[in-house]
């Protein structure tokens, strides 16, 4: 039996044109659209069978934001991918949707007749992040080897290195603003989002945060008690020179289709000047951070905080880095940011 999906924007185009890619599958067939949130918000309270929701953003009557909300306070809980552009506004709504737990979000093309086949892949990799989050992992999770960190390690200070992907601007919201002003440590965030968004999320999560929250800028020092989210469309990396960490951005090609990617910021820490590198893998699809988590390990000293199943959207990265034997402690995402105050302290 195929899987019910629902399509709501006030786009006559779109809603055909989405519902000839999706009714062509063998596994699902669009059920329900609607133009906007009002219309929508009368099928959803009727509680049908839908496995997952199209929404755009900008609609009449009621855009996905404010449905979202409603949906948020009735308990409406069915998996949605947001449509956004990358107009300032659009951006800046898109991350909201995202913090009151869209999953993912996809670009609309500026024309779709043209992007259809590309429009079309992008469709089907969001049912795949979605079919892949509801597997039951055959989990093998290697023991890891007791380490025993020494006052005598090179290097000096400690900094802490996020990654995460699908579902991870909903995480972050989770983490970051439970960090204190005064950690005694830089954070690093390579979140998979293309150019036009970083600087979006990087408001808004400061905005809620007492830490301070920015989009990372080339050339800039490192300081401590400051969140630096990698910005979309750019790779970022951290070299030593002077006696001082600075963040290089980067254009080299997209790996997997992404850029930022996590291994290349996990990698250049090799090159650092810090004692100890906690590194911390959150939601995602894919196994992003495992490779430069294990280079990393080899050189420097790390401690390794991946996000549990039950907690993510996607078990994706988290679990790679479980199953390579990474990881130090997995936790509940609510019990993440405890975990690397425990461990970086406050000054």
């Amino acid at each position: 039996m195929k899987k019910n999906i629902m399509i709501i924007d006030d786009s006559a185009l779109m809603r055909r044109v989405l519902s000839d890619i999706i009714n062509k599958t063998e596994q699902y067939q669009v059920a329900y659209t609607a133009s906007n949130g009002l219309e929508a918000l009368e099928i959803l309270r009727k509680q049908p069978q839908i496995f997952l929701i199209f929404l755009d953003i900008n609609m009449p009557k009621m855009g996905g934001v404010e449905l979202l909300k409603v949906m948020r306070r009735e308990k409406i809980e069915i998996p949605t991918v947001v449509f956004s552009t990358v107009a300032e506004r659009s951006s800046a709504e898109t991350i909201e949707a995202l913090s009151l737990g869209a999953m993912d979000f996809l670009k609309k093309p500026e024309n779709i007749l043209i992007n259809m086949e590309h429009f079309r892949e992008k469709i089907m990799k969001v049912f795949a992040i979605i079919e892949r989050s509801d597997e039951e992992p055959a989990m093998v999770i290697k023991e890891r080897a007791p380490r025993v960190r020494t006052q005598t390690t090179m290097g000096r200070g400690k900094l802490v290195a996020i990654a995460c992907s699908t579902g991870g601007p909903r995480a972050l919201q989770e983490v970051i603003p439970y960090l204190p002003s005064n950690l005694d440590a830089p954070v690093l965030v390579v979140q998979h989002m293309p150019e036009g968004f970083t600087a979006s999320l990087a408001n808004r999560l400061n905005d809620v945060s007492k830490i301070t929250v920015k989009e990372a800028e080339d050339g800039e020092v490192l300081r401590n008690g400051n969140v630096y989210i990698a910005k979309g469309g750019k790779h970022l990396r951290i070299r030593y020179e002077r006696g001082q960490h600075v963040i290089e951005l980067g254009d080299d090609e997209p790996v997997s289709g992404l850029r930022p990617f996590a291994n290349y910021m996990y990698e250049s820490l090799t090159q650092s000047d810090y004692y100890e590198i906690i590194c911390v893998v959150l939601t995602g699809m894919g196994a992003d951070g495992t490779k430069g988590i294990g280079k990393l390990s080899q050189e420097k000293n790390v401690y390794v905080i991946s996000q549990d199943r039950e907690s993510c959207t996607v078990y994706g990265m988290p679990k790679m880095i479980a199953q390579a034997g990474l990881s130090d402690e997995i936790v509940s995402l609510n019990k993440i940011a405890k975990s690397i105050i425990n461990i970086t302290g406050v000054c």
